[in-house]
């Protein structure tokens, strides 16, 4: 049987590509030849020409947070913007919850 495809993203090229998933294996944009990045199931990709979703989605991939299905539903809340993603960062900050824990805050205290 098949495994189900999964998303993966580029980006440099703000590309998303979707594959078989494959632990043991690198993916390779097939543009740029620099690494794919694990996103998850659940992801839906911003439009290309939409630089600060991607620069949003950057800051959420580098600190770790993914769009993995739960078990009921897609991956819960993330940040859309980069205002969002700044508020969660000060408050993490502030209080010395770990970055990634903040920004997956559905609400902020």
């Amino acid at each position: 049987m098949a495994h189900a495809k999964t998303s993966y993203v580029c980006l440099p090229c703000r590309a998303p590509h979707k594959q078989p998933y494959d632990k043991d294996r690198e993916r390779i944009c097939p543009r740029c030849a620099e690494p794919l990045i694990h996103v998850g199931s659940a992801f839906a990709a911003p439009p290309r020409r939409d630089r600060a979703a991607w620069r949003t989605l950057s800051v959420l991939l580098h600190a770790g947070v993914r769009f993995h299905k739960s078990c009921c539903g897609g991956p819960g809340y993330r940040p859309r913007t980069l205002r969002e993603v700044r508020e969660r960062m000060a408050h993490a900050r502030r209080t010395g919850e770990p970055f990634a824990r903040a920004l997956v805050r559905p609400e902020m205290p």
